[in-house]
């Protein structure tokens, strides 16, 4: 089970971090990734990070502005988002993929999914 917190209310150019904690598995055998969903729109790829914290990889539109982290043994996924736009506004979501990399991490990788946190961007 994933369980995301963090979303909010921010003003561009602000900051948010999300968290996702993860149970009744073996958090630090799964690639885990953020995707997010605008209103109205697809689910898209934000950033994943490998196993060990070695590798990571970021969506273009958010490259120097985001960044994941996790920690194995607080269970627990990170996303510290800085310099927040407005399209940056979204529903966030938590991913794990247990045969996934960080070159290879998609949905349809995917093997449990968080339920979302709301992240709006005002102008």
């Amino acid at each position: 089970q994933l369980v995301e917190s963090g979303g909010g209310l921010v003003q561009a150019g602000g900051s948010l971090r999300l968290s996702c904690v993860a149970s009744g598995g073996t958090f630090g055998a799964y690639t885990m990734a953020w995707f997010r969903q605008p209103p109205g729109k697809e689910r898209d790829f934000v950033a994943t990070i490998s196993t060990n914290s070695g590798n990571s990889r970021y969506a273009d539109s958010v490259k120097g502005r985001f960044t994941i982290s996790r920690d194995n043994a607080k269970n627990t996924l990170y996303l510290q988002m800085n310099s927040l736009k407005p399209e940056d506004t979204a529903a966030y979501y938590c991913a794990a993929a247990r045969f996934a990399t960080t070159v290879t991490m998609r949905q349809t990788a995917v093997n449990y999914w968080g339920q979302g946190t709301l992240v709006t961007v005002s102008s």
